[in-house]
């Protein structure tokens, strides 16, 4: 059980795959390390892990290696949202089984159901398990602040929503001014708001995982009130990864595993696939960010 609320930078950890797609436990533990080091203030696995091409028993592997390798020195958070609720529900209690700290849970989304349902779906996980649950607002099927504060106030368990419905900073704004103090709002996108967001009361980020250290330099430059050099540290260091990242398909995954290939923290920068591989320019242009950020250091490196 989590001993207090979580707040800051909460990075979603990638799968490392070896070369014939198989989970590289190695560069897993070694991501873990990193970011650890860096100073983050949680770890996380969902769809940034590529949780949706991983089988049953990798799933519960993956979650193990986290679980067991960060060994309490930050809380662990494991998506176990799914289409069926009692599918959420099995992924649910077997993570708080296995010793996550938290649960970030999507809603359904695969064909659209009503606001009742989205509560249904909630209301019987919370009664399944003891842990922290966050929502997990998404375009495919966003959580209204209204929405959101109704299933805080009913599920004991529901103390969390990473918001990533556009325009994100205003869907922040309203969802802090809505809940007060009943839900603690992080942002999601890959962290590309997170000045917005913060300055809107956001008190957290999930951004991916291959800049943990700087994410934690803007979060502490913020939280002491130097705004203007946090701006500059993720103008700098941030803003390139994220302005790629956010282009086409998958090529985060691609983006974001070259370069802790190149920071040799991981071993191989192999994406399960279906995936679509960086068409050339592409490919040019996170060879010129990796190679920018490598060149000045990489902040804090």
């Amino acid at each position: 059980m989590i001993a207090s609320t979580i707040t800051g930078v909460v990075p979603i950890l990638i799968t490392p795959f070896d070369s014939q797609g198989r989970i590289d436990v190695d560069s897993l533990q070694s991501l873990i390390d990193f970011n650890i080091n860096s100073g983050v203030h949680g770890i996380g696995i969902a769809n940034g892990s590529e949780i949706f091409k991983l089988n049953e028993s990798e799933r519960k592997l993956v979650t193990k290696i986290v679980i067991d390798h960060v060994a309490g020195r930050v809380p662990v958070i494991i998506n176990t949202g799914a289409h069926g609720t009692s599918l959420a529900i099995q992924y649910s209690k077997l993570a708080q089984e296995q010793g996550a700290d938290g649960l970030m849970i999507i809603p359904p989304h695969f064909f659209p159901v009503g606001t009742k349902q989205v509560a249904d779906y909630y209301e019987a996980i919370d009664s399944e398990i003891t842990i922290p649950i966050f929502l997990q607002d998404i375009p495919q099927s966003p959580i209204s602040p209204s929405l959101a504060l109704e299933l805080a106030k009913k599920c004991q368990n529901i103390s969390y929503i990473k918001v990533e419905t556009s325009p994100i900073a205003t869907k922040v704004f309203k969802m802090v001014d809505a809940t007060k103090d009943v839900l603690t709002i992080f942002g999601g996108a890959g962290g590309s708001y997170f000045i917005e967001e913060m300055r809107r009361g956001a008190k957290g980020t999930m951004p991916f995982c291959s800049q943990p250290k700087e994410f934690v330099e803007v979060w502490n430059l913020f939280q002491k009130g130097n705004e203007e050099e946090a701006i500059n540290v993720f103008n700098k260091f941030i803003v390139p990864m994220s302005r790629l990242e956010i282009q086409t398909n998958d090529l985060c995954y691609h983006l974001h595993k070259q370069f802790l290939v190149k920071l040799g923290v991981i071993k191989t920068a192999h994406v399960r696939g279906p995936t679509m591989l960086p068409d050339p320019i592409s490919q040019s242009e996170i060879d010129e960010i990796a190679n920018y950020l490598l060149e000045t250091g990489v902040f804090l490196g």
